[in-house]
């Protein structure tokens, strides 16, 4: 037997028939098993048969049922029935049944037999490389899929780099100039802890708090390019000084526009002066118009305007300036903002670290704690 020979499983209830069939087959160069019965065949199947030849009337087992069995074990091997007497209701059923070909007993043909053979063989052959190329085109889509998510790793973790990166530098910029003017320095780190207080308190999640952190770090940014030289001078400012001062929202919106990654920073840095009654600026927009994490900042900015001192004020106590808060709740302020920010106020203490990821982490697992 040649060692590259097909494998073929003949299944015939009469001997002779098998001894002959196998003998034909054998001269052609195929190994050749044989059975008496359908059972016998799904005992002796599995992958490495490349042709079945199935007798049809079999006892316990018929072809038919055999090939309904086989087709329920997946091995895809080409069925040949054979047959003595064959009918069209035979045809059609074994063609249901995705039956590939028939063979008549006797075999008086063996051209014709062995074409019948070789073109089974030949389908179970495009079958197996059919699998093969599955098989491997899966593997390499997992190699590439495996790729392609460390590449999204990489580029995630660049991305954030990226991002931390930027927001750090303008924080220097930003403080490196804040240290030059007496009465702003310290107004972001104040606003921003105001903030972060208010956030937490209200239970928003960790990535709105990131990007409430980021708004508070720069809702005054535009303060930086513009000369507010003005707001040092004792007593009333003019129309002209005001209209100046209130072009610092969009202005400050302008310089992080260009930050895809900071969309939302940006609508808060530009509305953080608007009100609830549509009387702010620099778009005049209602109360409706604003989400919480902007309501938060025109909340803890005015707060801290207020108990700031200035040249041509004096600041007011935490007392006087919360009740100033409730006083303009509906108008200029969410009420249920101010309420969350006096019960949060109170008991208040600045902490250096507020800005850190680990602070605030610790902060979001004391209140899922306190939850539970």
């Amino acid at each position: 037997m040649n060692k590259g020979s097909t494998k073929i499983l003949i299944a015939d209830d009469d001997a002779m028939v098998r001894t002959t069939v196998s003998k034909i087959l054998e001269m052609f160069g195929h190994q050749v098993e044989t059975t008496s019965d359908g059972v016998g065949v799904l005992e002796a199947v599995d992958d490495s048969y490349d042709v079945i030849i199935l007798d049809i009337n079999m006892p316990y087992m018929d072809g038919f049922e055999t090939m309904d069995r086989l087709n329920d074990l997946n091995y895809e091997v080409p069925v040949l029935f054979l047959t003595g007497a064959g009918s069209m209701d035979y045809a059609v059923k074994a063609i249901n049944l995705g039956a590939y070909d028939f063979l008549t007993k006797p075999i008086e043909d063996l051209d014709i037999f062995n074409v019948k053979i070789r073109r089974a063989i030949e389908k179970r052959n495009y079958v197996l490389r059919e699998r093969q190329y599955k098989i491997a085109l899966e593997d390499d889509i997992q190699v590439k899929a495996k790729q392609l998510e460390e590449q999204n790793k990489l580029l995630l973790t660049y991305s954030n780099s990226l991002e931390n990166a930027t927001v750090q530098l303008m924080s220097s910029l930003q403080n490196a100039m804040e240290e030059k003017d007496y009465y702003t320095a310290g107004h972001t780190m104040r606003v921003t802890e105001y903030a972060l207080m208010l956030g937490m308190a209200m239970g928003i999640t960790q990535n709105e708090i990131l990007i409430l952190r980021r708004a508070a770090q720069f809702h005054d940014i535009g303060k930086l390019v513009i000369d507010l030289s003005c707001i040092q001078k004792p007593g009333k400012l003019t129309d002209e000084e005001w209209l100046l001062i209130r072009k610092h929202p969009s202005v400050g919106a302008n310089i992080i526009q260009p930050l895809g990654f900071m969309k939302r920073e940006q609508f808060i840095i530009r509305h953080h002066h608007e009100r609830m009654d549509g009387k702010g600026y620099p778009d005049g927009l209602t109360g409706d118009q604003l989400d919480d994490l902007t309501k938060i900042i025109i909340v803890v900015d005015s707060y801290d305007a207020m108990t700031s001192r200035r040249n041509y004020r004096k600041n007011m106590t935490m007392e006087q300036a919360v009740e100033e808060l409730f006083k303009c709740c509906g108008t200029q302020f969410e009420p249920k903002i101010v309420e969350y920010f006096a019960r949060s106020i109170v008991d208040f203490t600045p902490t250096k670290n507020i800005f850190s990821d680990e602070h605030l982490e610790k902060a979001f697992q004391r209140n899922q704690n306190q939850e539970l």
